[in-house]
């Protein structure tokens, strides 16, 4: 079999994983919240087990890649798949006992599995040839659309089986979700994943710090930690908008469920918007989306009103991080890629940490308005960046163009 097909085979299965892998975040973000302010002894809490999972998440890159380096990728994988199935089970056992910090440390160690599920899309890219790698990513990504029904529905079949203890049959179908991804590890071909393993030869790739010195990089980077942070500070206190101005827990759920799918919907398309108009534009038009997202949000506390915002939320994650994360990989070499990928996610995801904490402490200090009004300068000041970049390789095309 090709190499070409291996890597559209290994994609397709990456978009499995990548369902069920989605489904454990949205299911955080969703419920966490919730629990909090349940276990909680402050309301400003309340979002602390979001930002102990993206903590998790954070902390988890960088002992995720060196497991990659050590046992390979498809391995690591399904170290990965275990530390979901005891997440998911801590949490529920947290819940049961009514333990708050019992609780968020079954949400870190859910982190720490989304820290493998996170670098689905680089093992995609990094087995596909230069024509099929954005679409790689895109499908991959893509997989959390079944991602988000599966969190939604999952939320809605078992919010109410433990009436006595609020969403402890949800966490335990999380560690049930998690398991299934193993069988779908098995079917991976490790030769087509791109390689991770450390360089036995003499060292042919650059320095880091001299990688991370390209201003395709950092822009790249930047709009990366905006796209995700912004969402994420966002979407993190939006169930608990809701809860506050009336809404029900299903319309909450429902809203994080369109949103999701929004999240994950445009991925059939991303990368062939990519090909056509380039990373650089796509990326500007998600930031676009996230400005217009707040904007929705500042005219009504309707149920539609929320809606509409997350699902422009959605999109505008969408296109900004693909279009981020394209530019990122556009940045390095094949022998470069582990410590690349590495420092990128865990930047982004450091600061997607910090994001959602702070997102409840303005929402319990300062309201809904003001979350959404933040979003105003950080869009304005990635717009420059990379209107700026977009003008310097067009004067200089070689100056982005990284060759193996």
């Amino acid at each position: 079999m090709s190499s070409g097909d291996s890597g559209r085979h290994n994609a397709l299965v990456l978009s499995g994983m990548q369902a069920l892998g989605g489904a454990n975040p949205a299911l955080v973000v969703a419920l966490s919240s919730l629990v909090g302010q349940q276990l909680a002894s402050s309301p400003e809490l309340a979002t602390l087990p979001v930002t102990t999972f993206n903590l998790g998440l954070a902390l988890g890159i960088l002992p995720a890649i060196f497991m990659m380096q050590r046992i390979g990728r498809k391995q690591a994988y399904l170290l990965g798949a275990i530390l979901g199935i005891g997440g998911g089970l801590l949490a529920t056992w947290g819940i049961y006992i009514a333990s708050f910090t019992i609780f968020c440390l079954g949400v870190a160690l859910a982190g720490c599995y989304a820290s493998y599920v996170q670098n689905y899309r680089f093992a995609a890219a990094d087995g596909a040839n230069d024509e099929f790698r954005p679409k790689a990513t895109s499908w991959v990504l893509a997989g959390g659309l079944l991602g988000a029904v599966i969190a939604s529905q999952t939320i809605i079949w078992t919010s109410d089986l433990t009436p006595l203890h609020p969403f402890m049959a949800s966490f335990f179908s999380q560690a049930v979700l998690a398991a299934c991804v193993i069988p779908l590890v098995l079917l991976l071909r490790a030769k087509s994943l791109g390689s991770t393993s450390r360089h036995t030869g003499p060292y042919q790739g650059r320095p880091l710090k001299e990688i991370a010195r390209q201003p395709r990089f950092i822009v790249a980077v930047l709009a990366g930690v905006a796209s995700y942070g912004l969402m994420n500070f966002m979407m993190t206190a939006s169930p608990l908008a809701m809860i506050g101005c009336g809404h029900s827990i299903t319309d909450s759920t429902l809203g994080i469920q369109w949103h999701i799918l929004a999240m994950f919907g445009p991925s059939f398309i991303t990368g062939n918007l990519i090909k056509r108009f380039g990373q650089i534009p796509i990326t500007m038009i998600g930031l676009l989306l996230i400005g217009a997202a707040s904007a929705v949000a500042l005219t009504g506390l309707s149920v539609n009103h929320f809606w509409l915002s997350l699902i422009l939320l959605g999109v505008g994650w969408n296109f900004g991080f693909i279009g981020a994360t394209n530019m990122v990989i556009s940045c390095y070499r094949p022998v470069e890629r582990s410590r690349v990928q590495a420092l990128n996610d865990f930047i982004v995801f450091g600061c997607v940490a910090l994001s959602s904490f702070s997102s409840g402490q303005v929402l319990a200090k300062y309201g809904w308005d003001v979350i959404n009004q933040g979003s105003f300068p950080i869009v304005i000041a990635l717009l420059c960046a990379l209107s700026w970049l977009w003008r310097h390789e067009s004067r200089s095309p070689a100056s982005h163009t990284t060759t193996a």
